[in-house]
């Protein structure tokens, strides 16, 4: 124990309830994250449960909600594809029926441009010259931001057909 860190503060289930409720409208929450902060609280399983009850019946936790949200964050901001999104939504902890929630926010079309203009900027900085490299890598690049391999395929071959010199 350092002798500059704070010593935690516990707190009885009457003051943990308006700042878990303060946590939660804030941003979008799991069960999981708010079960975690109310442990940090100091809370009991029972404790931390009822209060969890008590917000999810004020619609102050909702996890189908939550699911919606990040997945319009992931695809419109960070650009993720479909099993990244999903492998994160499974590693919050959320129920299959959430994550398949969650899934239906995306466009088909929005979600194939992603990919497309995510090829193309990265294709631009991509410095490999021998052409089979090349494909390998912006792959393997599209494969770890959570692209299916059928669309990275449709994508690579789209991106080959287009005309030289039109810059």
């Amino acid at each position: 124990m350092y002798p500059d860190q704070p010593k935690k503060k516990f707190y009885t289930p009457g003051e943990a309830l308006p700042k878990i409720a303060a946590y939660c409208a804030y941003q979008e929450r799991t069960t999981k994250e708010v079960e975690s902060k109310l442990r940090e609280y100091g809370l009991n399983e029972d404790e931390a449960g009822e209060i969890i009850i008590r917000l999810s019946r004020e619609k102050l936790l909702d996890e189908e909600r939550f699911a919606k949200s990040f997945v319009r964050g992931k695809v419109g901001i960070k650009k993720w594809g479909r099993r990244r999104i999903t492998q994160e939504l499974k590693q919050k902890g959320l129920s299959d029926y959430c994550i398949k929630a969650g899934m239906k926010e995306i466009d088909g079309d929005v979600y194939y441009q992603n990919l497309v203009d995510t090829l193309e900027k990265r294709n631009r900085v991509e410095k490999e010259s021998n052409q089979r490299l090349r494909r390998q890598k912006l792959t393997m690049f599209l494969t770890v931001k959570g692209y299916e391999n059928d669309l990275i395929k449709m994508a690579l071959d789209d991106l080959g057909k287009e005309p030289e010199g039109e810059d």
